[in-house]
C-alpha cells in the first residue's frame, strides 16, 4: 500500500480528535500501490500476532499504527487480521475507524470471508449507520442466516421494526431458513411495535421449523404476544414449552401483571420457586407490582425479606419497585424507610415518592422531596403539580403547572385526572379545552372525570363528542362509558357501546367484560349480564362479584345465591364486597335466616371484618322482613357507630311497616347526624301521613320550610331512540303532554274495570279523595311508561328508572298495565329492579 494512503488519512491527527466525525475521502485514481517484496514469513507472524494481542486489549490505535507498518513495508494482512481489527471496531462503537478500515479493505482488494463481511454489517450497525450496514449486507458475494440475522438485529435494535421485518422476509425468499437467532429477532421486531398479524405469521414458521422447543425462541414468542396485549396466546405457548429458563418465567409474570392478571402473576411466580429458580432482579419488579396492585401489603413484605436475603435490594429498579409497593398499600412510612436505605436513587425512586407522598395527602412532603431531586424531569413536575390537584390545592396546582419548563401531553392528563379526583369537573374542562393537542389518554381522562363525579350525561354527550372528532376509543374509554351507561340505565347505548367494541377488534378485557356485564345487570337485562359473564374467559372476584350483585338487584335472590356458591366451587375467594351482593341478594328477597348465616361466615369462614353496608345489609333485611325491634338491637349493639345509611335503612323499614314510635326514635338520630337532609324529614312525615296524623305532618312540613331544606323532586326517565326523555310528577311541558295524559285517563278506566283501586295512603297531602286520586295518577313513572307505550313499538319491553323509590300505588298500577297492554315493563328505582310482566312483579311484592 502506498504511503499516500495514510499521509491522506493523517492517523495521528484521527486519534487525536477521537470524537470527530472523521470521513476521508479516498479516490483510487491518486493512490498508487508500490510492488510488493518477497515478505519473511517472520515478520509477517509477528505483525498478525501483534495486531491480534493489541485488538484483544482494545487498543485500536495501536493495532492500525501496526497496519500501517505494515503497508509501509509491503507485508499484506491475512484475514484473521482484519477479523480482528473488524470486531475491535465493533466492540468500541469508533466509526470513523470503521469507515478507515473497511477502505482499507477496499483498496487493497482483500477478500474477506462471510464472517468477516457480516462483522462489517454488524460494526456499522453497533454505530448507528444503518444505511451502511445495509450496502455492506447487499454488497455480500454470498450472504448466510448470520449476515442476514445481524442485519434484522440491527433495524430493531435502532426501532426500525418495520425494515426488520422486511429483510426477514426478503431472507426467506431467498430459501435460507431462519435459526433461532433470527426467529427471536424478528419477533423482538414484532413486539416493539405491537405488529400481532406479523408474529403470529412468524410463529406458524417456527410451528414448521426444529426450533419449536428452542427456549430462547419460546421465550421471545411469549415476550411477542404479551407485549401485543394476546396474554391468552402468550400464556398457550409458555404452557407448551418443554423447557423454561429464567426468562420464560420473567416474561411470563411480567406479561401477567402487566394486562391486569396480577393474581395469576403471584401464582406463577410460586410455580417458578417450586420448579428450582430463584427470582431475581428481573423477577422482584413485576411480582411487587402485582402486590401493590391489589393491595397485598403482606405478600409484600414477604418478598422485601426474600430481597434482602438474596442482597439484591441496593438495585435501583428493585427499590422503586419496594417504593411503589409501600405507596400503593398506603404504607408511607415504610416507603420512606425504603428510599432512605437505597444507595443509589434514579429519577423513578424519586418520582415515585413524590407521586406518594401526594397521594397519601401529604403534599408538603412531596414538594420537599421535590425540591431535593438533583435533577427535576417533566414526570416530577407532573406528579408535583397533580398531586396539589388530586388533594384539592387548585391553585397552587394551576401555579405550578403554569411553571413548569416543559409540558407534554401527560403532564395536561395528569392534571386534568388531578382536578378530577378532587371533584374539579369544570377546572378539568376548562384545561382540556385549552390543550394544544389531544390524544386517546387526554379524552379518556375528561370522560373519566365525568364518569366519576357522577355527571353520566356529559360522559355520554363528550364520548359522542371523541368519536365525531376522529379519535378511536380504546378498551380505557369503553371502561369509562359503560358505567355511564350503567348508571343512566339507558340499555340501548350500552348496547351500541357493545357493538362498538365488538367492531373495533377489542378483545374485551378483564375490565371491559366486567362493566360489559355491570353495565347489563343495571340496565335490568340480567339475561345479557349471565351471557356476557358466561363467555369471558377470564373471571376475577369482581367478575363474580358483578353478576351475584345484578341478580340481586333484579330480585333474582334465589339465583344470586347459587352463583356464590357456584363461586366458592370455582376457587374463587370472595371479598368484602362480595358479601355486600350476598346480603343483598337476601334482603330482596326476604331470606332472613340465610341472611344471619351468611353475616356470620363471612368473619369465621373468610376473617372479613363487617363493614357499615354489611351492617346495613341486616338492618334493611331485618326491617323489611318486620322484625323491627331485632333491627333496633342489632344497631345498638354494632361495635362501630352507626351512620346515616344504616339508621336510614330502619326509618325506611318503619315507613313500610307504619311504627310511628320507632319511627321517631330513629329520625331522632338521623337529624342528629344530618340535620340538613331533607330526606329523613320526608319520611317522617311520609309515616305521620300514612296513620293519618296531619297535624305532625303539617309540623314536620314547617320545620323543613323553617330551615329551608329542598326535597329531591320525583324525576323519571325513559331512553328512546338514543335519547333519554325525563318527566317531574305532573309535568306538563313535554310536545306529547296531551297524548301522553290522554293514554294515562284511558289506561285508568280499564283498570278500574278490571279491580284497580288507588292506595290513599301514597298521598302525603290532606286532601279530597278525588284530588288524592289524581295526584296519584300523576306520578313521574307513570307519564315516563305512558310516554314509552305511545312512542314504542307494541311487544317491545319498556324500561324506565326514578330517582326516588317507587310508591306502591305506582307498583299496583304498573301491573295492571303490563297486563293491560301486554308489555314487559322494568322499573329501576334507588332501591332494586321492579320486572312487571303480566301482572306480575319478580319483587313478588316485597320490597
Amino acid at each position: 500500500m502506498a504511503k499516500s494512503f495514510w499521509i491522506q488519512t493523517n492517523l495521528k491527527q484521527f486519534f487525536c480528535r477521537p470524537r470527530q466525525t472523521f470521513l476521508p475521502i479516498f479516490n483510487a485514481s491518486t493512490i498508487a500501490l508500490q510492488s510488493q517484496r518477497p515478505i519473511a514469513s517472520a515478520d509477517l507472524g509477528i505483525d498478525q500476532s501483534l495486531i491480534k494481542q493489541l485488538c484483544r486489549q482494545g487498543r485500536l490505535k495501536e493495532a492500525l499504527h501496526t497496519l500501517q507498518a505494515m503497508d509501509q513495508r509491503g507485508i499484506p494482512p491475512d484475514g484473521y487480521t482484519y477479523a480482528s481489527l473488524l470486531q475491535t471496531c465493533v466492540n468500541i462503537k469508533f466509526i470513523a475507524a470503521c469507515k478507515l478500515l473497511h477502505a482499507h479493505i477496499i483498496l487493497t482488494g482483500f477478500e474477506l470471508d462471510i464472517s468477516s463481511e457480516t462483522k462489517l454489517v454488524t460494526m456499522y450497525a453497533k454505530c448507528g449507520k444503518l444505511a451502511d450496514a445495509r450496502r455492506a449486507l447487499e454488497g455480500m458475494a454470498k450472504r448466510d442466516v448470520i449476515s442476514w440475522t445481524a442485519m434484522i438485529s440491527a433495524y430493531s435494535q435502532h426501532g426500525c421494526d418495520e425494515k426488520a421485518l422486511e429483510i426477514f422476509y426478503q431472507m426467506q425468499n431467498t430459501g435460507l431458513r431462519p435459526d433461532n437467532f433470527t426467529f427471536a429477532t424478528v419477533l423482538t421486531a414484532c413486539a416493539q411495535m405491537g405488529a400481532l398479524k406479523q408474529g403470529k405469521e412468524v410463529h406458524g414458521s417456527i410451528v414448521r421449523s426444529e426450533f419449536l422447543s428452542d427456549v430462547f425462541v419460546g421465550s421471545a414468542l411469549v415476550d411477542m404476544y404479551v407485549k401485543c396485549g394476546s396474554i391468552e396466546d402468550a400464556s398457550k405457548v409458555f404452557d407448551k414449552m418443554p423447557n423454561r429458563n429464567l426468562v420464560s418465567w420473567n416474561v411470563m409474570i411480567a406479561g401477567c401483571e402487566q394486562n391486569g392478571r396480577e393474581e395469576e402473576s403471584l401464582e406463577l411466580f410460586c410455580k417458578m420457586k417450586w420448579t428450582g429458580f430463584e427470582p431475581d432482579k428481573f423477577t422482584f419488579p413485576s411480582v411487587l407490582s402485582a402486590c401493590a396492585n391489589l393491595g397485598y401489603l403482606e405478600k409484600g413484605r414477604e418478598l422485601h425479606e426474600d430481597i434482602i436475603r438474596k442482597g439484591i435490594h441496593s438495585d435501583v429498579f428493585v427499590g422503586s419497585a419496594l417504593l411503589d409497593m409501600y405507596v400503593k398499600c398506603g404504607k408511607i412510612e415504610d416507603a420512606d424507610r425504603v428510599l432512605d436505605r437505597m444507595p443509589e436513587r434514579n429519577i423513578v425512586s424519586w418520582n415515585v415518592m413524590i407521586a406518594g407522598y401526594a397521594q397519601n395527602g401529604r403534599v408538603g412532603a412531596a414538594l420537599s422531596l421535590f425540591r431535593q431531586m438533583p435533577e427535576q424531569s417533566v414526570v416530577s413536575w407532573t406528579a408535583m403539580s397533580a398531586g396539589y390537584a388530586r388533594n384539592g390545592h387548585v391553585g397552587e396546582a394551576l401555579d405550578l403547572f403554569q411553571k413548569m419548563p416543559e409540558r407534554n401531553l401527560v403532564s395536561w392528563n395528569a392534571m386534568i385526572a388531578g382536578y378530577a379526583q378532587s371533584g374539579y369537573v369544570n377546572e378539568a374542562m376548562d384545561l382540556f379545552e385549552k390543550m394544544p393537542e389531544r390524544n386517546v389518554v387526554s379524552w379518556n381522562a375528561m370522560i373519566a372525570a365525568y364518569a366519576q363525579n357522577g355527571c353520566f350525561h356529559e360522559t355520554l354527550r363528550l364520548f359522542q363528542q371523541m368519536q365525531r372528532s376522529g379519535v378511536a376509543p380504546d378498551q380505557v374509554t369503553f371502561a369509562s362509558v359503560l358505567p355511564a351507561c350503567a348508571n343512566l340505565s339507558v340499555l340501548e347505548h350500552g348496547k351500541k357501546v357493545h357493538k362498538e367494541i365488538i367492531q373495533s377488534g377489542f378483545e374485551p378485557d378483564i375490565f371491559v367484560g366486567n362493566a360489559l356485564v355491570d353495565m347489563y345487570a343495571k340496565c335490568g337485562s340480567v339475561e345479557d349480564a349471565h351471557k356476557m359473564f358466561l363467555i369471558m374467559p377470564l373471571k376475577n372476584v369482581v367478575s363474580w362479584t358483578t353478576i351475584i350483585v345484578g341478580y340481586a338487584m333484579n330480585g333474582f335472590g334465589k339465583e344470586s345465591l347459587q352463583l356464590f356458591e357456584e363461586m366458592k366451587l370455582s376457587g374463587m375467594k370472595p371479598n368484602h364486597i362480595t358479601f355486600v351482593g350476598v346480603l343483598s341478594a337476601c334482603c330482596h328477597s326476604g331470606l332472613v335466616d340465610d341472611g344471619w348465616r351468611y353475616f356470620i361466615c363471612m368473619s369465621e369462614d373468610y376473617h372479613i371484618t363487617p363493614g357499615m353496608e354489611h351492617y346495613c345489609c341486616m338492618v334493611d333485611l331485618l326491617g323489611r322482613a318486620g322484625c323491627l325491634d331485632d333491627a333496633y338491637g342489632f344497631i345498638n349493639k354494632m361495635p362501630i357507630k352507626p351512620d346515616t345509611v344504616v339508621w336510614g335503612s330502619l326509618l325506611a323499614a318503619c315507613r313500610i311497616h307504619t311504627n310511628i314510635e320507632l319511627g321517631e326514635r330513629v329520625a331522632e338520630q338521623l337529624f342528629e347526624l344530618d340535620p340538613e337532609n331533607a330526606a329523613h324529614y320526608v319520611m317522617l312525615s311520609n309515616i305521620y301521613a300514612a296513620a293519618g296524623r296531619w297535624d305532625d305532618v303539617q309540623n314536620v312540613r314547617k320545620i323543613i320550610d323553617d330551615m329551608k331544606l329542598k326535597k329531591t323532586p320525583g324525576c323519571s326517565w325513559i331512553e328512546l331512540n338514543h335519547s333519554i326523555y325525563t318527566f317531574l310528577t305532573g309535568d306538563r311541558s313535554h310536545p306529547q303532554t296531551d297524548n301522553i295524559y290522554a293514554k294515562l285517563e284511558s289506561l285508568s278506566g280499564q283498570m278500574k274495570d278490571a279491580g284497580y283501586l288507588p292506595d290513599m295512603d301514597y298521598v302525603l297531602h290532606d286532601v279530597e279523595e278525588q284530588q288524592k286520586e289524581h295526584i296519584l295518577g300523576h306520578h313521574s313513572e307513570k307519564l315516563a311508561i305512558a310516554f314509552g307505550l305511545i312512542n314504542m313499538s307494541p311487544g317491545t319491553t319498556i324500561r324506565i328508572v326514578k330517582n326516588l323509590r317507587v310508591c306502591g300505588d305506582c307498583h299496583s298500577a304498573i301491573k295492571f298495565f303490563s297486563k293491560m297492554e301486554a308489555r314487559e315493563i322494568v322499573v329501576r328505582d334507588t332501591k332494586r329492579f321492579h320486572h312487571f310482566k303480566d301482572g306480575q312483579c319478580s319483587c313478588g311484592d316485597y320490597w
